[in-house]
């Protein structure tokens, strides 16, 4: 356990730069502490609703569907998109 300060609980934690440069952005912003904003942001999230879950539709054999969005998806899509993926020049 770690050492108990100020009503919290003392820890480390390792952020990616990302994360650390928007928690200090936002804890700047709100004129508060990294932890403070750290915690803030938590504790948001924590009591935010949680996504919708999509409606999945089947097929008369049982497959699940992509979503109707009243566009055809083409062969000639599939194949650029295979293209933009997965092109040699990807993986070169």
């Amino acid at each position: 356990m770690g050492l108990m300060q100020h009503g919290g609980m003392r820890t480390t934690i390792t952020l990616s730069d990302e994360t650390h440069e928007f928690a200090s952005y936002y804890a700047r912003a709100r004129g508060i502490t990294l932890s403070a904003a750290i915690d803030e942001l938590i504790r948001k999230a924590e009591a935010a609703p949680p996504p919708p879950v999509p409606e999945i539709e089947y097929s008369e054999i049982g497959l699940p569907m992509l979503p109707r969005t009243g566009r055809t998806i083409t062969c000639e899509m599939v194949k650029k998109l295979e293209e933009e993926e997965f092109g040699p020049t990807k993986f070169a």
